[in-house]
């Protein structure tokens, strides 16, 4: 059966730091096998299809194409077009009267649990706030993410132990999952 994904880059082409030209990861993806393969922004989004259903060992082949081709580690996930969508309509924040900026999603590697983030106090924090989806952290940021006093805390590595993360603000949210539904009913 063939199904739609997206692969999520963690971390490439900030600053002009662990370069990864998009039509050279579409190139990449392509070369793994994978058809209609397409990209969003330069931030490391990528839209692929394939016949195969494991995401982990998608995620870890694209991993391992990158390194060999580009000389350096890139943590990546891959998610199918339904889990975006599920995300993106379990929003616990009214996403329609915010701007992109103020709405973010960080997807994980595996599901986590409200203990992780014991040691966070939310009522610090506000009017920022958080909440927890499947392998999904919701943030809302009304200043963005980059004056976000609670993204910092929620990124500190004490609290990621052992598991990759990768943030998408909510314009890009939106935008991956109509592309992984494209010609979709």
């Amino acid at each position: 059966m063939t199904t739609t994904y997206a692969a999520l880059l963690r971390g490439i082409n900030v600053s002009g730091h662990r370069r990864v030209p998009m039509a050279e990861l579409r190139v990449l993806l392509a070369e793994l096998g994978h058809r209609d393969v397409r990209t969003y922004l330069q931030s490391g989004n990528a839209v692929f299809t394939t016949d195969a259903s494991d995401e982990d060992a998608l995620a870890a082949a694209l991993e391992q194409a990158i390194e060999t081709r580009f000389g350096f580690a890139v943590d990546c996930l891959v998610r199918s077009g339904a889990y975006l969508k599920a995300v993106a309509d379990a929003c616990p924040f009214p996403a329609a009267e915010l701007a992109g900026k103020q709405l973010h999603v960080t997807y994980f590697s595996q599901p986590l649990t409200p203990g992780r983030f014991a040691s966070v106090d939310p009522a610090a924090y506000l009017p920022e706030e958080f909440r927890l989806g499947d392998r999904a952290l919701y943030l809302y940021t009304p200043d963005g993410l980059g004056r976000s006093k609670l993204a910092e805390v929620l990124t500190r590595p004490a609290l990621l132990k052992g598991i990759t993360g990768t943030t998408r603000n909510w314009n890009t949210v939106v935008k991956l999952v109509e592309m992984t539904h494209r010609g979709t009913p």
